[in-house]
């Protein structure tokens, strides 16, 4: 399979077909015929981050081994160096993409920021879905942003532009949030049940990672742990922990098993640190616990 890696986005500009950028950053750039075809498939990488409205028609993009699902409007959001596979697309003609060089961001109030987001580091089959309304203010912030960048650059463009990436990327952390909200509150099974039932099938002889579990449930670590903190208050991490401490209950009272032995059933290498995160989450010890409790 053919593989690309773009370094520029003028680079990225003359595969898609996409006029010259404005600035050697950044862009905005939109579809203006009735769709953008891409008629082969390959593996892409770039060194700038990318934020894109589609609408795709057919088609596919992969992250890793899972697929991202398009329907209606998406917000997709992607990092430097992500891995994705795309095969034929056809996206409609309302598409619009900003892409920002890590070299623009530096120094800019908006650097941590964006390095510190989440959803940036989602697989891409994890694009924030939005409402029609979403959808319309979104569009808006890109119009805007478009404006913006099509204009004579001067002292001000940049701090104009860092501003109103400012606020796009305050409406995606918004809107992500409702996105897991929803999800919760769905009839489908939420992202916590699916989460222990997991948990229950990888905790027989060891101690599941946040990467074992996401990557049995087709998500990436960060979107399990920034949802399960949306359900549960905690992130995946501490879910796991507090999975183990309940197992460690039941097996400290129902059996006369010594504290060692129940911490080498549970997966734990060392019983000295099963013994400090009991006492950490529970605020006793095994054997205080135990001895309580008879």
């Amino acid at each position: 399979m053919k593989q690309v890696h773009y370094s520029s986005i003028r680079e990225y500009h003359d595969f898609f077909g996409l006029p010259a950028p404005e600035h050697p950053l950044i862009s905005v750039s939109s579809i203006e015929s009735d769709a953008s075809c891409v008629n082969e498939e390959f593996e892409m990488t770039t060194d700038f981050y990318a934020i894109s409205l589609k609408h795709i028609i057919e088609g596919e993009i992969h992250y890793g081994r899972t697929q991202y699902d398009f329907k209606g409007g998406s917000l997709i959001c992607m990092s430097p160096r992500q891995t994705v596979r795309i095969a034929k697309l056809n996206i409609k003609s309302d598409a619009k993409t900003i892409l920002i060089h890590e070299d623009f961001l530096r120094g800019t109030s908006i650097q941590h920021a964006i390095e510190a987001a989440h959803y940036f580091t989602y697989a891409v089959n994890e694009a924030l879905h939005l409402s029609p309304k979403e959808e319309s203010l979104i569009k808006g912030l890109l119009d805007t942003l478009e404006q913006e960048y099509t204009q004579n650059h001067d002292a001000f463009s940049k701090g104009i532009m860092v501003s109103q990436l400012t606020t796009l990327l305050s409406y995606a952390e918004r809107f992500y949030q409702r996105q897991f909200q929803q999800r919760m509150e769905s009839p489908v099974s939420s992202l916590e049940e699916r989460f222990i039932t997991c948990l229950k099938e990888l905790s027989s002889d060891h101690i599941p990672t946040v990467e074992e579990v996401a990557s049995k449930l087709h998500v990436t670590p960060r979107y399990l742990s920034d949802g399960l903190k949306v359900e549960t208050g905690k992130t995946a991490l501490e879910n796991i922990h507090m999975y183990q401490i309940e197992r460690a209950k039941n097996m400290l009272l129902g059996s006369n098993d010594s504290v060692a032995t129940i911490a080498y059933a549970l997966g734990f290498e060392y019983p000295q640190y099963f013994a400090r995160l009991f006492k950490k989450k529970v605020g006793q010890t095994p054997t205080q616990y135990r001895n309580q409790a008879h």
